[in-house]
């Protein structure tokens, strides 16, 4: 039995801490819901701890035995042989995980006839590997209490497990899905009954009917502005808001602003409540694990019960770890009221892993009593990955088999809320030999080798098709579209499966991918990231998004591009003197940006200032421009320079100026995790300014960052959910293969079987005398080169959409080719 306390005194309202480690967390939770934390307790410690808690006292009374150490990445072959328990063996690693965090220890006999008045000092207790009797009778204690005492109780059992959730009759929450409110342009409102809103240009609404809105900048009618209405949706471009034939004429302009409304959660135990349900039929399930319970009392006195009972009691690490991090996040809704909690049930089984085992007395027993026997980044997901196999046994010293992991990153503060083989004394050292190192520990036996180089086309002389040949899976932990498509483009070729993942803040996905069976990642496109006009930032902002953009394409040009330019330049023409030896100046590519480059170029801290009060002018000064009607009309801001921050910039550029301005420049890159450098500054200020300009509602510095470097939430609920997911979903055959897609704040999990390779008919001659051609005439291949990868793209099957491109086609060539 386990039992975990927090005591959640918000990491985020601490003086101590440095914030940049659980920035991606926050934008999942937001502000308000890492501020309620401050009272809370928590079931997986580590995902816990990472959450950023401020104690937590772990509870267990059982020592370290061999079956642990296929089940617990923290428990160690000394701890067996010293008989600690495990409590001890794992507090110094669950309290290395966050030195913010305050992890106590207990081992105090807990069962039927315990006092359980100190769970009081709880706001939410998890349990387990506990008895069913034990269960309840903690869940009733935890009930009567007022407020009641949030209950979790969760197992695995084999290839089965269990989350079970209660937090009383009225729990209330406050964003049922954690979705970013919508904002809607209105192209147009009807004067009738009901009064229908159309959106700007047809773009879609997103919202569901029975949702609350309200409406800002109406112009004609404007009773709206500022009343909230619940829509009725009538179309996915249009939404009706009940009766508005008695108000003004709609002119023009206006904001649709979506209202998340708080809902109240009976956790009734009278009722059946309700299932989640993951392979097999709930009930039975149900029903199946409470005869276990009883089984497992009993198996002293019943052999072949007890049998049964020491079959359940393997674990398969990758369902615990998808477990763990489904459970964890129920605590994180428990603790916080963010997103819709479990009602009440959620089951899964793995049953295609199921086998009949022998005892060897290693640490591989927990792993054979499920399943018998049996490349690239290591980032929070990676890290996750890594564990797993460690704990399966996977690639074994002695054996043919390496682990192989290879990422160019350094490890970085902002990783350490996430990544947890990761720890502060391991900053600004290679994220892959740091994991293995950490795999290690946690499994001596496995063979693993760490590169630092990037998996690309610069890099296929490493990377190449006989390394590929080699391996006998390829498994991803990346974060960008590219090197996803680039990864599968290079597994297909080579025909080696591939199981890819990812997550972004509470959803997340696992897909199989098998050359010849199933579709690649190639095979389907995300919709492209909408993009914001040209004239729109330029002379038409309306959102915080579009001045924010704005300035992030002002940085660039500043800072990088023009800069970039003047090098250039400089490089081709070695001095001054001769360029003007040129007869034509405008004949000289980037001369006029070198020209005023160097007119404008301060040599002393007047010029300085000319050139701020220039820049500010141009920008943030009203100009006179045909708008659209619907546009906002800007204001000029006046400059005001007063502050202690601005004097402190001053006295820095004065020391600046100071030193010799030589013609060459230095670009700067945008780089967002480091505070220092004062480029999100630079942005957060540009954009506020405009916004002001514009009457849009700034945006602090924290959204800014968020918008401005384009950062993915995440947390480490998800990350622990999607790592086990992608053992489970690849099975022994083609039928038990399964992609999963889930949203933790929901929650919704959802198992469906990849699709079918798509197969298109070509004319074998055609194709062949096609390809002779092209590889004649346009690549005209070397004697080195023995073929080449060529994509195939088929014509979209509706207008408006792109060629999709098929899986890479390898032609060989021939003799005559060459």
């Amino acid at each position: 039995m386990a039992l975990f306390k927090l005591d959640l005194a918000a990491l985020y309202n601490s003086p101590l801490p440095d914030l940049k480690a659980e920035f991606r967390q926050r934008y999942v939770l937001g502000d308000s819901a890492m501020q309620q934390m401050a009272q809370s307790h928590f079931l997986d410690a580590k995902n816990i701890v990472l959450a950023g808690v401020k104690a937590l006292t772990v509870h267990d009374t059982k020592k370290c035995e061999t079956w642990d150490l296929g089940t617990n990445f923290f428990i160690r072959e000394e701890d067996i042989l010293t008989q600690r328990s495990r409590v001890e063996a794992v507090y110094s690693h669950i309290a290395e995980l966050n030195p913010y965090v305050q992890v106590n220890i207990s081992a105090a006999s807990l069962d039927e006839n315990t006092d359980l008045s100190f769970l009081k000092q709880f706001q939410c207790v998890i349990l387990t590997d506990t008895r069913i009797s034990l269960q309840k009778k903690i869940n009733d204690f935890c009930r009567l209490q007022q407020p009641p005492i949030k209950f979790i109780s969760s197992d695995v059992y084999g290839i089965c497990a269990r989350i079970f959730c209660d937090f009383g009759d009225q729990f209330e929450v406050s964003d049922p899905n954690g979705e970013e409110v919508k904002e809607i342009f209105v192209q147009s409102i009807t004067k009738a009954n009901p009064g229908i809103v159309t959106c700007l240009e047809n773009r879609t609404h997103g919202l569901q009917s029975g949702q609350t809105v309200t409406f800002k900048e109406i112009n004609g009618m404007s009773e709206l502005n500022g009343n909230t209405h619940q829509i009725e949706v009538l179309s996915p471009y249009s939404f009706s808001i009940g009766d508005t034939s008695d108000l003004e004429d709609y002119t023009h302009g206006g904001i649709v602003c979506q209202i998340k409304t708080p809902k109240t959660v009976c956790f009734c135990l009278c009722s059946k409540g309700s299932f989640l349900l993951i392979f097999q039929a709930p009930l039975q399930l149900h029903a199946a694990f409470l005869a276990l319970s009883k089984f497992q009392e009993q198996h002293q006195r019943m052999p072949r019960i007890g049998w049964l009972s020491r079959s359940a009691r393997g674990s398969l690490p990758p369902l615990a770890a998808a477990v763990g991090g489904i459970a964890s996040q129920e605590v994180l809704k428990a603790l916080t009221g963010k997103f819709s909690p479990l009602q009440q049930w959620v089951y899964i089984i793995i049953i295609f892993f199921f086998n009949i085992f022998v005892c060897r007395g290693d640490r591989y027993d927990a792993l054979r009593a499920c399943v018998g026997r049996s490349c690239v980044g290591c980032g929070a997901i990676g890290c996750e990955m890594l564990k797993n196999f460690a704990l399966l046994g996977v690639s074994l010293s002695g054996k043919s088999g390496e682990i192989i992991i290879t990422d160019p990153d350094l490890i970085e503060k902002s990783n350490l809320n996430r990544q947890f083989l990761f720890r502060p004394h391991h900053i600004q050292k290679p994220k892959s030999t740091t994991a293995a190192a950490a795999t290690l520990e946690i499994n001596p036996q496995v063979k693993i080798s760490a590169r630092l180089n990037k998996v690309c086309p610069a890099t296929e002389n490493i990377y190449s098709d006989e390394f590929y040949s080699k391996l006998d899976v390829v498994v991803t932990a990346l974060d960008n579209v590219e090197a996803r498509r680039y990864i599968d483009s290079r597994s297909v070729s080579n025909q080696r499966p591939l199981l890819d993942s990812g997550t972004m803040g509470t959803k997340g996905h696992t897909e199989v991918i098998v050359p010849n069976l199933t579709e690649s990642y190639n095979s389907h496109r995300d919709p492209p990231e909408e993009e914001i006009p040209f004239c729109t930032l330029k002379s038409f902002p309306a959102v915080i998004e579009h001045t924010i953009q704005w300035a992030r394409d002002k940085f660039e040009s500043l800072f990088t591009h023009k800069p970039s330019i003047y090098n250039k330049f400089w490089q081709t023409h070695s001095s001054a003197e001769q360029v003007l030896q040129v007869k034509y100046l405008e004949s000289l590519e980037g001369s006029f940006q070198v020209i005023k480059l160097l007119s404008r170029r301060p040599a002393q801290w007047e010029d300085c200032v000319l050139l701020a009060r220039f820049k500010f002018e141009k920008y943030f000064k009203r100009k006179k421009i045909e708008t659209d009607e619907n546009a906002k009309k800007p204001d000029h801001i006046k400059l005001n320079v007063s502050s202690e921050e601005e004097r402190e910039a001053i006295n820095l550029l004065e020391r600046a100026i100071s030193n010799n301005i030589h013609l060459q420049t230095t670009p700067i890159l945008f780089e967002k995790d480091d505070d220092s450098n004062g480029h999100i500054d630079f942005i957060t200020a540009a954009s506020n300014l405009r916004a002001r300009m514009y009457s849009i509602e700034s945006a602090d510095r924290f959204r800014t960052k968020r918008i401005a470097g384009k950062i993915i939430p995440a947390i480490a609920t998800a990350t622990a959910a999607v790592s086990g997911l992608v053992r489970i979903v690849a099975g022994y055959g083609f039928d038990s293969f399964r992609n999963c897609f889930f949203n933790l704040a929901l929650p919704i999990i959802v198992f469906t079987k990849p699709a079918e390779v798509r197969r298109t008919q070509i004319r074998t001659n055609l194709l062949t005398f096609s390809l002779k051609l092209a590889m004649q005439k346009l690549i005209k291949p070397s004697s080195e080169k023995k073929y080449v990868d060529l994509t195939v793209s088929f014509p979209p099957e509706s207008d408006g959409d792109e060629d999709l491109p098929g899986p890479p086609v390898r032609y060989h060539f021939s003799q005559e080719d060459n």
